[in-house]
């Protein structure tokens, strides 16, 4: 799929960047579970999103500047814009894998999610 990547937002995206790993890398680096996962289209790091616990995505953002993440869910292909502050249906086909394996929960990953996880969301 080809698209004008000339706007401020899309300029910063690397198609050719790989993902950094199947989880959240603070969620995985700490012990920590994640309800979805979100994958920056700058350099590949994948975080959790904004009703995780941790919000790892959005804190890759503030750190970093890299304002496009696609969905890493299954079946998922959106993107969203921090900076635009908007959700695209499409943009550039990323580098494999587009979503972490489908036999991994979400949340997840599988033995670290606590049974009351429901009730910890971040709204």
């Amino acid at each position: 799929m080809t698209r004008d990547t000339s706007d401020t937002s899309d300029s910063g995206i690397d198609p050719t960047a790989r993902p950094s790993g199947t989880g959240c890398a603070e969620c995985d680096a700490a012990g920590g579970w994640w309800f979805h996962l979100r994958r920056c289209a700058s350099c590949g790091h994948v975080g959790c999103c904004d009703s995780s616990p941790g919000q790892h995505a959005t804190g890759h953002y503030r750190s970093t500047g890299h304002p496009v993440v696609q969905s890493f869910e299954p079946g998922e292909d959106w993107f969203w814009d921090y900076a635009t502050n908007e959700v695209r249906e499409s943009g550039p086909e990323l580098a494999p894998p587009d979503s972490h394996p489908e036999d991994q929960p979400s949340p997840g990953p599988a033995g670290r999610v606590p049974a009351d996880w429901a009730r910890t969301l971040s709204r």
